[in-house]
């Protein structure tokens, strides 16, 4: 079954907007557990705008399941990274003042960066991830860069969903199944939601993991978190 990584940004986007700690992402990450999420995912940023570097070592003894921490390897996140030690950390090639992750990596242009930078985390015992379009020919590349996994972004996929479900997933198809011949694990994340999950999940081959964090959050406020989480790991049951 493909595990249900539960990111936690917007949690702490609602808790900034305020002041203090409510809602404390260090409850929320508790709580998702409880209710059956596999993992929890936070992608800290340098300007602290929802994740901040205190959030990234409270919950660091917390989390009992996997503890995925998404950036832009610049040497902060780095060095926070190796000193935390997640069970997984997934590279994102997003601009300091992006809005939210909008692109993957290419990755024959950094070819040496992602070599060094996932040299680093790998001897220090982290899984690695890299975000990555939908793109088969890309993956030769990555797999170059000794990445243990790649994540698919999926904003392309969840905004044609609803015209043409079936164009759509045809090309994270083709680069899921071009990431088996190299032997590199699959992720994705980006707009996933209720509707356009179990599609994806059904469709795409070695899909490990996928990381929700904004649809989930947003559909809690009216179903209920855990209502939610159980809801999401139905979509991701092959039974």
């Amino acid at each position: 079954m493909t595990k249900l990584s539960v990111n936690i940004n917007k949690i702490a986007t609602l808790r900034n907007a305020r002041g203090g700690d409510l809602p404390s992402v260090v409850e929320a990450a508790v709580k998702l557990q409880e209710f059956g999420a596999q993992g929890i995912t936070i992608h800290p940023r340098p300007d602290e705008r929802h994740i901040t570097r205190k959030d990234v070592y409270d919950l660091k003894p917390l989390v009992s399941t996997e503890f995925n921490i998404e950036g832009n390897p610049h040497r902060p996140f780095i060095d926070m990274v190796l000193e935390i030690k997640p069970e997984q950390v997934t590279l994102v090639p997003d601009a300091d003042d992006a809005i939210t992750s909008n692109a993957g990596w290419d990755c024959e242009m950094h070819l040496g960066f992602l070599k060094n930078v996932i040299s680093e985390f790998k001897k220090a015992g982290i899984r690695t991830s890299i975000f990555l379009d939908p793109n088969p020919e890309m993956v030769k590349f990555a797999a170059e860069t000794g990445t243990d996994r790649i994540e698919l972004y999926t904003e392309a996929y969840a905004k044609n969903y609803s015209r043409n479900k079936e164009e759509a997933i045809k090309p994270y198809v083709e680069t899921a199944k071009e990431a088996e011949k190299y032997g590199l694990g699959v992720n994705a994340g980006h707009d996933l939601s209720l509707e356009n999950l179990k599609y994806f999940s059904d469709q795409i081959p070695n899909l490990l993991e996928v990381s929700i964090g904004h649809a989930l959050i947003s559909e809690a406020l009216y179903m209920g978190m855990e209502n939610t989480v159980q809801a999401y790991l139905k979509r991701l049951a092959k039974w």
